[in-house]
């Protein structure tokens, strides 16, 4: 049997077109050039509460799990930071004045399902989000402060104040999945739940598109 290429490589490999997909869903393309508004942040990022509240409770799920557990730090934790910015932004009543599109239900229940039941899948939804926060997420922290006069009120979803050095951060991250002794096929259902992590946010972009022309 031909000796496996590292589970990293063969993850943003196997991934790489539903990745460029998302990342070019046409809300997110207006948000980045500044044909969007400060009002399309505020709705992805209320969008965010709702994933994150979720990730971050299978977090807790799956904190005894093995190898789970050798993915999830503290640093990495965004929901009071969503909190923060959310306040800053609609108010002490924030909470009331957001819900969750059907895109982000669909979304949380899956991460909630496997959060439950499957350390691989977990790890799917982990890396997806958190290794894309501290990637492009930093891209479009500075686009956002550009193109809509943020400072750090309002972004804090997007610092990373416990992680000096984000490279490494990710290296480590990339080598820990490179450790895992999955299977075959283990390493290739996760690479799918990957890949509808990624169609998971290329539907919310579609959702926040549609419901931005109807409002």
């Amino acid at each position: 049997m031909a000796e496996l290429i590292p589970f990293s490589q063969a993850l943003r490999e196997g991934t790489r077109g539903v990745h460029r997909e998302s990342e070019g869903a046409l809300f997110m393309q207006d948000l980045m050039s500044g044909r969007g508004c400060r009002d399309d942040y505020i709705s992805l990022l209320s969008q965010h509460y709702f994933i994150y509240e979720a990730l971050e409770e299978a977090a807790r799920w799956m904190s005894s799990d093995p190898v789970a557990a050798l993915f999830i730090s503290p640093k990495l934790t965004r929901l009071p930071a969503i909190e923060a910015d959310l306040r800053f932004l609609l108010g002490d009543d924030w909470r009331d004045r957001i819900s969750p599109l059907p895109s982000t239900v669909a979304y949380t229940a899956r991460i909630r399902e496997v959060g439950r039941t499957w350390p691989g899948g977990f790890i799917a939804h982990h890396y997806t989000r958190y290794l894309g926060d501290l990637s492009g997420g930093q891209i479009i922290r500075t686009l956002l402060q550009r193109q809509y006069g943020f400072e750090t009120n309002g972004i804090g979803f997007y610092l990373f104040a416990d992680i000096a050095k984000p490279k490494l951060f990710k290296d480590t991250y990339r080598s820990q999945l490179d450790a895992v002794g999955w299977t075959e096929e283990e390493r290739d259902r996760v690479i799918g739940e990957v890949a509808l992590a990624f169609r998971f946010n290329t539907d919310l972009f579609d959702d926040l598109a549609a419901a931005k022309s109807a409002a």
